[in-house]
């Protein structure tokens, strides 16, 4: 099983990317949303720890928002909890998708939490700064404090792509990602 990890600033259009591959994709992100949602233990456990600023379930987002921006010291609090669950969920992918001849993991901290083995192919997503903020005031819960706080656990972009296998463009035109990444793919299945 080829695993490709694909990496970069926040975005820079990384589970976009993920999903033109079309293989199975591990979203990090979109798991830690359903830990939120759906998961009872994990909710008494961040009322336990942060009491002040959870207390409703299924969590809500802005009550995590409001938790980090009023200490950061809390985003830390809560990645302590959520990671043991995250890497749960992410063993039980690999072993549901044992048989596949790639999967792709879409995990933005990999390189701070450690979580890429030798075996990994990393793929860094590099795009403009300009197109990064572009894309990121689309979103529906944007807050410049929040993104900035979360990029202080971030490696910066340039280390990041340093220590990837390959680098993909996002001009966020997808018509011309969907050919890199055609073509990318085609250089890991060769080698």
């Amino acid at each position: 099983m080829i695993k490709i990890c694909i990496i970069g600033d926040i975005g820079s259009g990384k589970s976009y990317i993920a999903r033109q591959f079309g293989f199975p994709i591990f979203n990090a992100d979109y798991e830690v949303s359903k830990i939120y949602r759906y998961d009872k233990k994990f909710f008494n456990k961040l009322k336990k720890t942060l009491p002040n600023y959870i207390s409703t379930f299924p969590i809500k987002k802005n009550e995590i928002l409001k938790s980090i921006l009023v200490n950061r010291n809390n985003l830390k609090k809560i990645i302590k909890i959520v990671h043991p669950i995250v890497r749960k969920r992410m063993n039980n992918f690999f072993i549901k998708n044992k048989d596949k001849k790639i999967i792709i993991l879409d995990i933005p901290l990999l390189l701070e939490n450690k979580l890429n083995k030798k075996n990994y192919i990393i793929v860094f997503v590099d795009a403009k700064r300009k197109n990064i903020i572009k894309n990121l005031k689309k979103r529906k819960n944007y807050n410049l404090k929040i993104i900035n706080i979360l990029k202080k656990f971030q490696l910066p972009p340039n280390v990041k792509k340093k220590k990837s296998d390959y680098v993909i463009k996002n001009n966020f035109s997808a018509k011309l990602i969907k050919k890199d990444v055609i073509i990318l793919k085609n250089k890991i299945l060769k080698k």
